[in-house]
């Protein structure tokens, strides 16, 4: 790692069109001394990318400064997606739409019996921002996923401009923004003066993607441990290697990765997404009562668990040095989950 290739890839980097939406870049990379105490493994350090600063932040807000940078540049009047009702992605892309003045259409499936009867959490957070809400009555991502063409179809024929962001085509633009989150992870562990073996992150696709291929093309040698908040997509691995190329190529770098740099499990999560395992709750309410740290426990309280059972299991050991563990969002869910959640 040099600092002529962290030039490059910073250079790389600004070169591609963006708006800025983060209030707080770089995100902290702090100490969590008493969650560390408390498992008796090796220190942690959080990187809080639940403080970006949109609508309560999380990682999506990163994604947005290039996806909708690219959605203006296409001259975009209107965007549609949509996603589960608790969607962190949904919520700021709702508080992204309201700052740049874009129409904003949600198409929004529910995973829970509850998310038929109340508007809370994320869900409530979309609606208070102007996004026009579709709900979806299926929980079925595939009848999800033609509804949301039909609803971009129907915009079309009326002669709306529309941009539906993370096509195959524009997907890489999230990853591109998780390369850059791994040169500040690279940079702040320096000053801090550590050396992290490990990061530990919730992640499907283009978080992880972006992740590796910052870490890879910097020469870094900390190790990406992901956990899937998603059952049964067996070609992740390949579809982040393909993501990440993707966007390495649209800002010229040169990097070479395979299938295997792509640490990605499912053991983690539970019945399905977004139902909350035991082990998550508990790595949610003692990070809270040990750091006051908020994870939600749809993605960040699944991948804690999984840093709690590899200390507990001795995956994880303070031989092993520094862990970081990447805070990518999500705590208004919490509020939509407080059955669950509250002991």
């Amino acid at each position: 790692m040099t600092p002529d290739r962290e030039r490059e890839f910073e250079t790389a980097l600004a070169a591609l069109p963006r708006v800025r939406l983060a209030s707080v870049r770089p995100t902290p990379l702090e100490p969590m001394p008493r969650l560390s105490a408390e498992l008796g493994g090796p220190d942690i350090y959080i990187k809080r990318d639940d403080l970006t600063g949109l609508a309560f932040g999380g990682n999506k807000t990163r994604m947005l400064e290039f996806s909708l940078a690219d959605a203006l540049e296409q001259g975009a009047e209107v965007i549609v997606t949509g996603s589960a009702v608790q969607s962190n992605y949904c919520r700021q892309m709702s508080a992204a739409c309201a700052r740049l003045g874009l129409e904003l259409h949600l198409v929004l499936r529910p995973v829970r019996g509850i998310d038929h009867e109340e508007v809370q959490g994320n869900h409530l957070l979309m609606r208070l921002l102007g996004a026009q809400v579709t709900a979806h009555g299926e929980s079925c991502r595939g009848s999800h996923g033609r509804a949301l063409a039909d609803k971009a179809d129907q915009l079309r024929a009326e002669g709306r401009k529309v941009y539906e962001p993370r096509t195959e085509e524009t997907v890489d633009l999230d990853a591109l923004a998780y390369a850059e989150a791994a040169l500040e992870v690279v940079q702040q562990s320096r000053q801090r003066g550590i050396e992290p073996r490990f990061l530990y992150v919730a992640a499907h696709d283009t978080t992880q993607a972006g992740v590796v291929l910052g870490l890879k093309y910097l020469g870094s040698g900390i190790r990406v441990r992901g956990f899937t908040p998603v059952e049964g997509w067996p070609r992740r691995q390949e579809e982040m290697r393909r993501m990440a190329l993707q966007g390495a190529g649209r800002i010229g770098l040169e990097v070479e990765l395979s299938a295997d740099d792509f640490d990605n499990e499912e053991s983690f999560v539970g019945p399905g997404y977004g139902i909350p395992t035991e082990a998550c709750l508990e790595a949610v309410r003692t990070t809270a009562r040990t750091e006051g740290v908020l994870l939600d426990p749809v993605y960040t309280g699944k991948a804690m668990a999984a840093l709690f059972a590899h200390v507990r299991e001795g995956k994880l050991t303070k031989e092993d040095g520094p862990v970081v563990f990447l805070h990518t969002g999500g705590n208004p869910a919490l509020f939509g989950y407080a059955g669950e959640v509250i002991e």
